[in-house]
């Protein structure tokens, strides 16, 4: 079989959706996995299905990387969506024809510059890792490259700036808060370091829409045990293909105008243009990880390993459907259908017959994950009904009774503090871990009732983890 191409591809008469040529408006920093199955998926489906016309060039953000294999296929790349939607298997196939060509500026730093004096570029896409958007003052304006990212922008926007074109819309995709608002502040200070001129920071401010984004999609990448079957299938092989789940959304911060120059609508894409993303991200933090964090310590001591294995078994399924649905929901504030819709996807992720994700895993560090996850809705939740949310108070005397016990991964000092609890009986662990204020951030047992809730399950979920996580499932308890 031939590698992947568009010359392969005419070669087998292959009817797939292909846009072989059109104006480069996009440059993508990062080449991986995640963005050719999230935003570059998105593209395509654009161009597809709301006549975007629209390519992406992608620039290799270090000096390794995957822009030859890019390049040898021609952009192209197989992109496999697979999971469960409303209860159902799905597994959806796309040939994506996005990517126009890979720069590795490393190796040819003018090509990478070439792209600023392109009249028709207007979007920047980037996904760096969270430590991607740091601002380095040892990068200088005049390094070919410059080491990190944000200097690397910074020396192609000011190119841009230089040759009298307009600005561009930023969509950042690291993993920090205010991602876009990082970005910017790190791109002008290398424009103040380097004395680049009041006229360009002017332009980077007035001409540039640097936009926060949250993203959500688990991309499995490359997958190496069915390459083999899957080229064969294609009748082509691609070095490059790609796995992920079927959900996505991307929820972009920013004014009406972008919407008029993204046509995800016309589309049916899940991406959501919004002035404030503080909700959504609250939403996926509180529903999504929190979900995690509620019942993944109460699962492990009831002798589940992995997600999908809670999925199966109704006493954890009822469970998270009370904690999701009865408790974490009323505390939040965007539209309830919309806030039912997420839960209910995050139920089919959850239940995903291709992820095999590991209790083990999400427990790591469950103490700073409960506070950040679970305690805002705990607490939100006394505040709204006056009385302690019975999923929420088990997750955290089950929380109790993993770390007492010997069993949680975190940091030393806070496993340190259970080492010294160890043989407390549970009216004086739960008296004390509730008032660590370093651990939680406040003293637990000021908020009504749920002290006294905690140390009801506790005793339970000691004696009989299963029956305690099935009556805490019911309301009782």
């Amino acid at each position: 079989m031939e590698q992947l191409s568009y010359a392969a591809l005419a070669a087998l008469q292959n009817d797939d959706f292909t846009l072989p040529s059109a104006p480069e408006r996009v440059l993508q920093f990062g080449e991986g996995n995640f963005l050719r199955g999230f935003a570059d998926y998105f593209v395509d489906v654009m161009n597809e299905q709301a006549g975007f016309d629209s390519k992406v060039v992608v620039v290799q953000p270090i000096e390794s990387g995957l822009v030859d294999t890019i390049n040898a296929q021609d952009g192209l790349y197989t992109l496999y969506l697979r999971g469960q939607e409303g209860g159902q298997a799905v597994t959806r196939r796309r040939l994506i024809s996005a990517i126009s060509r890979g720069i590795n500026p490393y190796a040819d730093f003018e090509a990478f510059l070439a792209c600023a004096a392109n009249p028709e570029l207007r979007f920047i896409v980037s996904n760096t890792t969270e430590a991607g958007i740091a601002y380095d003052p040892a990068c200088r304006p005049d390094d070919r490259p410059p080491a990190s990212f944000p200097a690397k922008l910074a020396v192609f926007l000011h190119e841009r700036f230089a040759r009298g074109l307009g600005g561009v819309i930023v969509l950042s995709c690291e993993l920090i808060d205010d991602n876009g608002k990082a970005l910017r502040e790190c791109v002008l200070r290398h424009a103040e370091q380097w004395h680049l001129g009041a006229d360009f920071s002017a332009w980077l401010r007035r001409e540039n829409a640097f936009c926060s984004t949250l993203v959500d999609r688990i991309v499995t990448g490359y997958p190496a045990a069915e390459a083999e079957e899957l080229n064969r299938a294609n009748g082509y092989v691609d070095k490059l293909l790609d796995t992920a789940e079927v959900f996505g959304a991307w929820v972009i911060e920013g004014d009406e105008s972008i919407g008029a120059e993204l046509p995800f609508g016309q589309a049916g894409l899940p991406i959501t243009l919004t002035s404030d993303i503080a909700p959504y991200k609250q939403r996926k933090v509180r529903i999504l990880n929190g979900a995690h964090t509620s019942l993944v310590l109460g699962a492990l001591l009831a002798g589940k390993t992995i997600v999908r294995e809670c999925m199966h078994d109704e006493v954890c399924l009822a469970f998270l459907k009370r904690a999701l649905f009865d408790e974490i929901i009323p505390t939040l504030d965007l539209p309830r259908a919309d806030l039912e819709s997420f839960a209910g996807a995050v139920l089919d992720r959850f239940a995903n017959p291709h992820i095999d994700h590991k209790l083990a895993d999400i427990a790591l560090n469950s103490t700073s994950k409960w506070r950040a996850r679970v305690l805002p809705s705990a607490t939100g939740y006394v505040a709204k009904f006056g009385a302690a949310p019975g999923c929420l108070a088990f997750s955290f005397a089950a929380l109790l009774a993993y770390y007492q016990a010997g069993l949680g991964r975190d940091e030393q000092w806070v496993l340190d503090w259970f080492a010294e609890h160890a043989l407390d009986d549970p009216g004086v662990l739960v008296a004390a871990a509730c008032a660590n204020e370093r651990l939680w951030g406040r003293d637990l047992n000021d908020i009504p009732g749920f002290a006294a809730a905690v140390l009801g399950h506790l005793a339970a979920v000691k004696a009989d983890p299963v029956a305690a996580l099935a009556q805490a499932g019911r309301g009782h308890g």
